[in-house]
């Protein structure tokens, strides 16, 4: 199995699609951390107002961990679209380029390589988001240097460092498991056509639909939209919330996982059933 999701990940690490994500995050990164450390004044201002009778502030709120809390906030409907780069040439590049016909010939089950697949697809895509922290966190702890995390939502939220460390630890996390779902998705509509573009339009649209149903305040969304995946997809920032809500991030953690399965289920169902005439 370990040699089968090896060969997965040099298929993948020879398309120049899957490189698309990595080469986009390190231009936008460097230009968002130059804005934090040259234009931040406006959002400290910000900040301030937000505290005014509450909060005396001494030096810069600006920090690593609130650039990468913002970064994420704004940053999170696109990756998506960066993890479908990958999953969507997972089977079906292999389907239009005739490779099943030489693979499938091997003892190996079709469940097998279709496992293998999926799960160098969920390779490339911790190593998308971890390769995002490494930029936020990482390189933009040199930059902006880290402190306190100061978290406004519903409320004021100081988080000091050493635990701003292991909430960051968790968020990403959290975010992984979030686009390894997308990979599914995306890697579902893969399993059924022999053209990789097709999966990722799919797996965009259906995205962008579920954005757009609970971003309209309708009772008839309202009432759908615990069904609704891209509900869950805001996992990460139960990792920013006190006390950590552990019961709602286990219930959405179910969630995200069981449609997991079901995308992957359809996905070996039409996988192993499939008529490889090419």
């Amino acid at each position: 199995m370990l040699s089968l999701i090896h060969n997965e990940l040099l298929v993948i690490t020879g398309r120049w699609r899957s490189y698309i994500g990595f080469i986009g995050i390190s231009i936008l990164m460097p230009l968002i951390l130059w804005g934090f450390m040259y234009g931040s004044e406006s959002l400290q201002n910000d900040y301030a107002r937000g505290f005014e009778g509450s909060f005396m502030i001494v030096g810069s709120i600006i920090n690593a961990f609130l650039a990468t809390y913002i970064i994420m906030n704004a940053l999170w409907i696109h990756i998506p679209f960066l993890i479908t780069l990958a999953a969507g040439d997972a089977v079906a590049a292999d389907g239009s380029n005739g490779i099943f016909r030489l693979t499938l010939i091997r003892p190996v089950s079709r469940f097998k390589i279709l496992l293998s697949k999926l799960l160098a697809s969920y390779i490339y895509s911790a190593s998308l988001v971890i390769f995002c922290a490494f930029w936020s966190l990482g390189i933009g702890s040199l930059v902006l240097g880290t402190g306190d995390l100061i978290v406004i939502d519903n409320g004021i939220l100081v988080i000091n460092e050493s635990e701003a460390w292991l909430r960051m630890l968790l968020s990403f996390s959290l975010a992984i498991i979030v686009m390894c779902m997308v990979s599914t998705l995306c890697f579902m509509f893969s399993s059924m056509v022999n053209n990789g573009i097709g999966p990722i339009i799919g797996a965009m649209f259906l995205i962008i639909v579920g954005y757009i149903i609970i971003a309209i305040p309708l009772d008839f969304f309202t009432k759908i939209e615990p069904y609704i995946f891209v509900s869950y997809f805001n996992i990460w920032l139960d990792a920013f919330k006190d006390p950590i809500p552990w019961a709602v991030i286990g219930k959405k953690l179910g969630i995200l996982i069981t449609y997991s399965l079901i995308f992957f289920g359809i996905s070996a169902f039409v996988f192993i059933n499939k008529d490889i005439k090419s």
